[in-house]
């Protein structure tokens, strides 16, 4: 079946942008990269029809940063034209991809930019007081001004009340326990598990190094990743500091999707990426989940990924896999069944360790950066997004050559349903033993510990989320309780002793 050009969406321009020295906001670096993919893909500007801003996390921004961006290119004109921001994610610019493709496969939408930048490095130098890390809870605040409409989906669910409790909320905190999950189902250590780690973070920054927009294009050695020393260290077992996303970074990035009808018209065939298919699923809450190591959410959406392209993994030829911490990285190759050592890599820009992690909008980075390959060489690409706590999940394959069958959102809802149906039980309150499933020890500044917040299944089958007592704090150093049986008493939260 022959598809008709003007329902085949293209990503057609791209554009990215960086600011080491002077101090800039985040409209000015979103306006840098949209000019860029302009340029990239010149002609289009005025058939823009939606402006799609993602979420910021770490930076000030007005509450209509797509409205600020479209008076600042010279698109307040356009008619029609929407303005709209998403809710928190990085998983979002592919989810805002995948929408648009699926409203062009439908002839709802011609054209649209979709962008977003974070500019945390410039907030702490114009304001060094702040902390970056709460910035975007503050963007929120009603100041009686109009709004861009808010799309995409609620944090609502990513956490619950047994997490929250436990002040077991930070993804520098929450990351390592899933981490902790495979390491004991691995057979590692603590100190032996870092080192894992640190031989496939090295990989990743030798990517970052020849990257122009990458925040520490320099290659490290496993030794500089994983070795704990003043400059690196262990924030919560078993990462070091290295191995954590850096989020203080000034980057920006804009992707122009229009339709092939729309490229061939304006003489840019050549440069078309393909959006083939598109796939998304969600995770329970941490302390719901029957296995803290896996995704099932992931598995669901890869699996309607490949099955709505008709491809399988050995087809694709690059990938690049959200990488706020190492488990993110390990849980989406596993749930694909792509090695951590296969040749093709595991990220196209370098990883958010080294690349840097620009908030909710890093995997528009992935995308920019997959598309560029594509233009040089390779068939397919494969690009994923992560919110949350290994929340929500956008999966996209991106092909140099158009689908015969067109863009395809795959539909995953039954495995949805699933899903939140194998949710365990959570208590509040808890007293007597409980095996650990998983755990950390996490570290301040001084490398004193300050918390060792822990997973537990009850004898009942319930879970629980515990903290340990106060005066047990300082033995937990350098261990791991996984496997382990713990005491745990009292409530909001329990307690435990060793």
């Amino acid at each position: 079946m022959k598809i008709d050009p003007s329902r085949i969406p293209v990503l057609v321009g791209v554009g990215q942008s960086i600011e080491r020295e002077a101090i800039v906001d985040v409209i000015e670096l979103a306006g840098r990269a949209a000019q860029a993919a302009f340029e990239d893909a010149p002609g289009l500007e005025n058939r823009i029809q939606r402006i799609s801003f993602v979420g910021v996390a770490f930076s000030r921004v007005s509450g209509s940063p797509a409205t600020e961006l479209a008076l600042r290119l010279g698109l307040s004109s356009n008619d029609p034209l929407q303005c709209e921001v998403t809710t928190p994610g990085g998983n979002t610019p592919q989810w805002l991809i995948n929408r648009a493709c699926a409203e062009i496969a439908k002839g709802q939408l011609e054209t649209t930019l979709i962008c977003g930048a974070e500019a945390a490095r410039s907030l702490k130098l114009a304001e060094p007081d702040s902390d970056f890390l709460t910035a975007g809870m503050k963007n929120s605040t009603d100041d009686g001004k109009p709004k861009d409409p808010v799309i995409g989906a609620a944090i609502a669910g990513m956490l619950g009340p047994a997490e929250i409790r436990a002040r077991l909320y930070r993804p520098s905190d929450v990351y390592p326990v899933f981490e902790s999950a495979l390491a004991f189902r691995s057979g590692n250590t603590p100190s032996e598990w870092r080192q894992r780690i640190a031989d496939f973070l090295s990989r990743s920054s030798q990517v970052a190094e020849k990257n122009p927009f990458a925040w520490f294009p320099e290659s490290r050695s496993p030794e500089d990743i994983g070795r704990p020393s003043e400059s690196n260290r262990i924030t919560a077992e078993p990462y070091t500091k290295r191995m954590n996303s850096f989020a203080n970074v000034d980057l920006g990035c804009a992707l122009l999707v229009t339709t092939l009808a729309v490229a061939r018209e304006a003489g840019l065939s050549d440069q078309c990426i393909f959006p083939w298919a598109g796939a998304g699923n969600a995770d329970v809450a941490p302390a719901h989940r029957k296995e803290l190591d896996r995704s099932p959410a992931i598995r669901a959406a890869a699996e309607g990924l490949f099955r709505a392209a008709n491809l399988g993994l050995d087809d694709i030829d690059y990938f690049d896999l959200y990488s706020c911490f190492p488990i993110a990285v390990e849980v989406g190759a596993s749930e694909i069944g792509l090695g951590l050592d296969d040749a093709r890599g595991l990220t196209l820009t370098g990883g958010m360790s080294f690349f840097g992690g620009p908030g909710n909008n890093y995997t528009s980075h992935g995308i920019a950066s997959a598309a560029l390959r594509l233009r040089e060489s390779g068939r397919f690409a494969y690009v994923s997004g992560n919110g949350g706590l290994l929340s929500k999940h956008s999966l996209g394959i991106y092909g140099s050559e158009c689908n015969p069958d067109g863009f395809v959102l795959a539909e995953t809802l039954a495995e949805q349903s699933a899903i939140e149906a194998s949710a365990l039980d959570v208590v509040f309150a808890a007293e007597g033993e409980a095996r650990v499933d998983a755990g950390t020890v996490v570290y301040d500044r001084t490398g004193a510990v300050v918390s060792a917040p822990v997973i537990a299944t009850l004898a009942d089958g319930s879970r629980v989320v515990a903290v340990a007592a106060p005066e047990i704090l300082p033995d937990l150093r350098g261990q791991s309780l996984v496997g382990e049986t713990i005491t745990v008493t009292g409530a909001e939260p329990p307690t435990y002793q060793v």
